[in-house]
């Protein structure tokens, strides 16, 4: 195993520091900066620095439930239907199969604290988004790692 390969296994010991990923993994995921904060195989954690005008649009984890504690900011998120907002210190909870997106609508940054169990593939996801630009590119990769995104245009305001 090298330093930079990821191998999910038991959650292991130890302090993921304060604006660093865990193993020192941060990607760049579409303008969001991701930091690896906890890797297993029954769940997978990272913090989000989302600028104003980033998001990530509708989509569907069908194997994972996922969680969001907004640390900073606010964003506006689309939950099954509705439209809501969230800011510091709320918890947004996705259960597996819910449709969700999230934006940083406003004119500062947001931060949070984003968790899924069980892990899946996400990882191996971030590993393959890392610097892409190219959102199709971006919607394949996510099926293959078993994230789907709705077509265009499947959700008003989107």
């Amino acid at each position: 195993m090298t330093d930079d390969e990821i191998v999910l296994g038991p959650l292991p010991k130890g302090i993921t520091r304060a604006k660093e990923g865990m193993r020192k993994r941060v990607w760049n995921v579409l303008g969001h900066t991701y930091y690896m904060k906890a890797a297993s195989d029954t769940s997978f954690a990272f913090e989000t620095l989302d600028p104003p005008g980033t998001g990530v649009p509708p989509h569907v984890h069908p194997r994972q439930d996922e969680h969001i504690y907004v640390l900073e900011g606010v964003f506006t998120l689309y939950l099954d239907g509705r439209w809501e907002t969230a800011g510091p210190g709320d918890t947004v909870l996705m259960p597996m199969g819910l449709p969700h997106a999230y934006y940083n609508r406003s004119e500062q940054n947001s931060r949070a604290l984003f968790w899924v169990s069980p892990a899946g593939r996400l990882a191996e996801l971030f590993d393959k988004l890392h610097n892409l630009e190219d959102p199709a590119e971006v919607v394949k990769l996510s099926a293959e790692c078993g994230v789907d995104f709705l077509p265009a245009g499947a959700v008003e305001g989107a």
